[in-house]
């Protein structure tokens, strides 16, 4: 392409980067003065039979109808023109002189919780704009955001476009897109299952906000395995109600997330502007106009009473200061309930600690305080609040469940169990607190007990999929796998889209050798949550098991596409291409999984034998070494060590080393049948001493005697 002009206009000056989608070039308008640079786009349509290319035909005229308008906006590129030569489709698009922001985002370096909110509010911003042209953007990432040579930021490359080049006709006629759109890591669960959502885009700017926080790249961030959200704040210093709005941007469900840029700015402008105090103004009336509401006149009466005693008694003065004051309280427990419905945190907890100020034996106060200090998980300042609520209260039963789970964060789960029994002396019909009883029970290994309390849950409801759930997990601890099945089933049941269910249910079904069913159950778990590593994994490791080796390895590449440091999958890829007899790439695989596990012994035995079997015999050796070395009592990697060793005809070596392996295993009748040919072969090849010829003794005869 490069030199080349298409439509005799526009010539290719070099080129910037491409991918499956197409390339992209910087080029000149030979139309206009001065020869302006601008950005060709060309894009290439996976097949090029008729019908195919009159889908992409269509698209790319909307496509480019809708890029020509969202570039009326500063931040997005001009869209300058679209041609269609030869079958492959072009936008030229206005070049933007800057660097992109993975030259900004590197591993290692961290931005400040000030400047990603300044990041935030700009490319929200940008969004907002976007998606009021009822447009999803579908592709953000660093890559995909320009920093202009004036500072500011500039949204590329949109998705929709790249939609052009992976549509195919299927055989019924109907147009289908190959490939899902967008970069790993950056896309979640419900655009990757080809179902974008406007806060699909939300989610993708929150994760490069982690990554600026945190300097780590996506698929770095480890992910809580129950609930698949990504814990990251470990790595980084922000406030609390900052990281519950970057919580939000990226939370998994979709349905929980900030519904569009509009709200999600709104939400940051929030946590980030100085709280004001409001002031209440009476207004000045005329005194004929002069009413008073119904609250307002229960006061004018108490305070008139409280001055007609003030010559009797010295108490009024206190009557007056409780009245206003529990006035007051409650009405700042109320804005904290408020504030804590609206997850505004450190707000709430700013109200409900005014409330107690104000009234110290308030007992509502210091429970908003306890649930806000949980929510913020300050979970030794929420057991203080609860205590004080309780010994204002002793009958609360909102604070005795809260003082519960707050001490089963703390692990201490005894004691839990004792707030929890109080709560459900109180009001037993309270499933919640059967479950979070159970899962303490859970945790103390007390998997009997913990039974009784989710089966207490499911008494008062029914359809409580998270007890039969918990339920089949202390089944499973007590290896009572069918009635674990059981549970699990009813669970899914109830909710058939659980994931964790499903995974569960395939280990129970694994430890009874149902490796058909258990495959069923992962691969139902990873329909539901496509990012489910952990589930792809078992899904591999069956996989193997019913000998289904090329299945294995794509279920092992899609772990390693969500972590690239998965030592197990590495691992489960390597073994099942040896069993597939791809040698080489078993080869590549065990030491890609060697350098993230180097201790491992297993892969270093596995690692040498492919290469034993490609005759790389002084590689498989030093595979061997290694294993011996992390494992030295492995009888395999001796044996196996012997065996290459015995190849390269180094025999008393090899002898050495099946005397290992027979050290550790006496009856190890491979190891003595090989060490004995060695010796064997050592035999034959050593060289005989030369054993001179016996000589005749001389013959010594007496000499003569003199006479």
């Amino acid at each position: 392409m490069l030199g080349n002009t298409l439509v005799g206009r526009y010539q290719i000056l070099s080129h910037l980067g491409g991918g499956g989608f197409g390339e992209t070039y910087v080029a000149c308008d030979t139309h206009l003065p001065g020869t302006p640079k601008c950005v060709v786009k060309k894009l290439q349509p996976q097949a090029n039979d008729p019908a195919t290319l009159e889908i992409a035909r269509r698209l790319f005229d909307t496509e480019a109808q809708v890029l020509y308008k969202l570039g009326t906006g500063d931040r997005i590129p001009q869209l300058l023109a679209y041609f269609e030569e030869n079958a492959e489709f072009y936008l030229v698009q206005e070049f933007i002189p800057g660097h992109d922001l993975s030259q900004e985002l590197t591993p290692g370096k961290t931005f400040t919780q000030d400047e990603v909110i300044a990041l935030l509010k700009e490319l929200l911003a940008i969004l907002e704009f976007v998606h009021q042209q009822n447009v999803i953007h579908r592709d953000i990432n660093p890559r995909n955001i320009l920093r202009r040579e004036d500072g500011k930021l500039i949204l590329i490359d949109f998705g929709a476009v790249k939609q052009i080049t992976t549509q195919v006709v299927t055989s019924t006629g109907k147009p289908k897109s190959t490939v899902v759109i967008g970069t790993p890591g950056y896309i979640p669960g419900e655009q990757a299952q080809g179902n974008p959502k406007f806060n699909s885009d939300i989610y993708a700017l929150g994760i490069v906000a982690i990554q600026a926080l945190t300097g780590l790249l996506p698929y770095q961030l480890e992910h809580d395995t129950d609930t698949n959200e990504i814990i990251w704040q470990n790595h980084a210093q922000v406030s609390p109600e900052f990281a519950k709005f970057i919580d939000k941007m990226v939370c998994y469900d979709f349905r929980q997330r900030y519904a569009s840029a509009t709200v999600a700015l709104q939400a940051l402008t929030d946590i980030t502007q100085p709280a004001t105090e409001t002031v209440a103004i009476t207004p000045t009336l005329p005194p004929a106009k002069f009413r008073f509401n119904q609250p307002k006149k229960n006061l004018f009466i108490k305070l008139l009473l409280a001055a007609l005693l003030i010559s009797v008694t010295g108490t009024a003065s206190v009557f007056i200061v409780n009245s206003i004051n529990s006035n007051n309280a409650t009405d700042l427990a109320k804005q904290g309930n408020t504030l804590f419905e609206l997850q505004r945190y450190k707000d709430a907890l700013a109200s409900y600690q005014k409330a107690v100020n104000i009234r110290p034996d308030y007992a509502q106060g210091w429970q908003g305080q306890g649930k806000t200090l949980f929510r913020l998980k300050q979970y030794k300042e929420a057991l203080m609040a609860y205590d004080k609520a309780i010994q204002l209260q002793p009958d609360y039963l909102e604070a005795w469940s809260g003082r519960g789970l707050t001490l089963q964060n703390l692990q201490r789960y005894s004691e839990a169990i004792a707030s929890f029994d109080k709560a459900l002396e109180l009001n037993e019909d309270y499933p919640e607190v059967w479950n979070a009883r159970g899962e303490a029970f859970s945790n103390l290994k007390q998997y009997d007990q913990a039974i009784k309390s989710y089966n207490k849950a499911i008494e008062f409801k029914a359809d409580a999929y998270e007890s039969w759930y918990n339920k089949g997990l202390a089944l499973q601890n007590l290896k009572e796998y069918d009635q674990a099945i059981n549970a699990y089933n009813k669970a899914i049941e109830i909710k058939s889209d659980y994931e964790r269910a499903w995974y569960n249910l395939g280990n129970a079904l694994v430890n009874l050798n149902r490796y058909e069913d258990a495959f069923n159950a992962y691969d139902k778990a990873v329909q539901y949550k496509t990012d489910y590593s952990i589930a792809w994994l078992s899904r591999g490791n069956v996989l193997i098991v019913l000998k289904r080796y090329p299945e294995a390895v794509e279920s092992f590449n899609q772990v390693i596409k969500l972590n690239p440091n998965s030592y197990q999958a590495w691992y489960g890829k390597g073994w099942s291409q040896h069993q597939n007899q791809r040698y080489p790439e078993a080869i590549e695989s065990y030491k890609k999984a060697a350098t993230i596990k180097p201790n491992s012994f297993k892969v270093w035995y596995s690692l040498g034998n492919s290469q034993y079997i490609l005759q790389q015999y002084q590689d498989a050796i030093a595979s061997y070494n290694k294993a011996v070395r992390y494992q030295p009592k492995h009888i395999e990697s001796w044996y196996s060590r012997g065996n290459a060793l015995f190849n390269l005809k180094q025999y008393k070596e090899a002898i050495a080393s099946y005397e290992q392996a027979i050290k550790y295993k006496p009856d190890y009748h491979q190891a003595v049948n090989a060490r004995d040919e060695a010796q064997r072969q050592l035999q034959a090849t050593t060289p005989q001493p030369v054993v001179p010829p016996a000589l005749p003794s001389p013959q010594f005869t007496n000499p003569p005697q003199e006479n």
